[in-house]
């Protein structure tokens, strides 16, 4: 499973009645996020339509014991449209955590969220400048999106990102010396 963080987009708490919730953009599309230098990825447009119907979680710092709503429980809904993936929570008000974090929301004291995925396809260009961009295409399936103060496994992600760019400029460097050899040998 892979987490990005980002900042939330337009995440804002709110009352309506007797009910609170938080709500806004949990991932943006065509965002660019930084991996390390010379390493970007973003999400295309889409690139939710087969995880949007996945029973998605919404936890407190990726903490699985502080569930903050549920798609299947009806406590959360999620939706993806032309801007990103968006996202509502309605905030438990018999759940101290729950309450804690709305709070921590509210005050500005939490802007960013970090959503656990799988990528199911990407793309991967690799530019004149020598540095590389993936777009994920397709996340599959979304596990469950995560206000937070910090990133989570933030090196673990470059970590597997340096070894996928690794892999792949060997395999350039082996196509490489078969196409030298082939030059070699006149075919």
């Amino acid at each position: 499973m892979d987490h990005r963080y980002l900042n939330m987009e337009n995440v804002q708490t709110r009352e309506d009645g007797e009910d609170l919730f938080i709500e806004g953009y949990f991932a943006v599309f065509n965002s660019t996020y930084e991996l390390w230098p010379g390493a970007t990825e973003s999400i295309a447009p889409g690139a939710f339509d087969d995880s949007i119907s996945d029973d998605v979680r919404a936890l407190y710092n990726h903490n699985s014991d502080i569930v903050l709503g549920r798609t299947s429980a009806g406590t959360m809904e999620i939706k993806q449209d032309s801007h990103g993936l968006w996202g509502r929570i309605r905030v438990n008000r018999n759940d101290g955590d729950a309450m804690n974090a709305y709070a921590r929301i509210a005050r500005g004291d939490i802007t960013g969220c970090s959503f656990g995925f799988d990528i199911a396809a990407q793309e991967t260009d690799y530019r004149d400048d020598g540095s590389i961009h993936w777009t994920i295409t397709k996340i599959s399936p979304l596990y469950e999106i995560s206000p937070c103060t910090f990133p989570a496994y933030q090196e673990t992600i470059v970590s597997a990102r340096k070894k996928d760019l690794a892999d792949i400029e060997e395999r350039k460097r082996e196509v490489w010396r078969e196409m030298m050899k082939r030059r070699l040998k006149g075919e």
